[in-house]
């Protein structure tokens, strides 16, 4: 589904990826765990196609696809989807106007007629038992006035509608409370099929206890400089990341 090959990216004069090298296939689970300013959120912005960053080197390609010649929207359209660490607030703009024209957005990229009404609130109803996101919610404004755990949880619900190959989740554990992260990770659960892929970023070994990914991957300085199994996130959590660093540093 996803290969990315000796990637070099940078914002402004200063490089912040230095050779990733990732594969991720059909219905796998991968984390990606690292220090702070590793670069982890980097390379969540870059497969999307955030303008601030620079790819100055390596490959992208997302089913058979060149990912970065790719604009943003379309990279979404084609099945990439992100799950901000910060989702920002749209005041003015109802999640159900928000959600039926990234929906119908997607379609007539696909060559699809647009979804009636009746259609589009069917698949509401259904998408929002998913994360358990009240209907009251859902009529609001793009998380305007939401709680974390509640914007946290419309991220999930927007992955629920749009329904894509490869969800990319930013730390989407910050700042949840025991209850939130078990509502969210059943959401990412129930929606895992054997077609779909999931990058999870996090710090934390207890998200992946619940999502349980297949492959750990450790940044560090730009660099995947340590791989493996589950096991490696809860070393991680009782020894740090100091015993890594000094791995590489040697």
């Amino acid at each position: 589904m996803l290969e990315i090959k000796n990637l070099h990216a940078k914002i402004g004069d200063k490089e912040i990826l230095r050779g990733i090298n990732l594969t991720i296939g059909d219905g796998e689970t991968h984390a990606i765990m690292g220090p702070n300013g590793s670069g982890k959120s980097t390379l969540s912005a870059v497969l999307v196609g955030n303008p601030l960053y620079e790819v100055t080197e390596g490959e992208a390609w997302f089913n058979g696809k060149n990912l970065l010649e790719m604009k943003p929207e379309d990279r979404a359209h084609e099945g990439l989807f992100l799950s901000f660490q910060y989702p920002v607030e749209i005041p003015g703009v109802s999640m159900t106007n928000f959600m039926r024209a990234a929906i119908n957005e997607k379609r007539k990229y696909q060559g699809l007629e647009p979804m009636n009404a009746s259609e589009f609130m069917k698949l509401m109803r259904e998408k929002r038992k998913v994360v358990e996101l009240d209907s009251k919610l859902a009529n609001r404004s793009v998380n305007e006035g939401f709680s974390g755990g509640e914007k946290k949880r419309n991220e999930i619900f927007q992955m629920a509608m749009l329904e894509p190959k490869l969800s990319i989740l930013d730390e989407t554990d910050s700042g949840l409370d025991v209850d939130a992260m078990r509502i969210v990770a059943e959401g990412v659960n129930k929606l895992a099929t054997p077609e779909t892929s999931r990058i999870v970023i996090t710090h934390y070994e207890r998200l992946l206890d619940m999502i349980r990914p297949q492959q750990i991957h450790v940044l560090y300085k730009g660099r995947i400089v340590k791989e493996g199994g589950p096991e490696l996130a809860k070393e991680i959590e009782e020894r740090g990341y100091d015993w890594i660093k000094a791995e590489v540093e040697e």
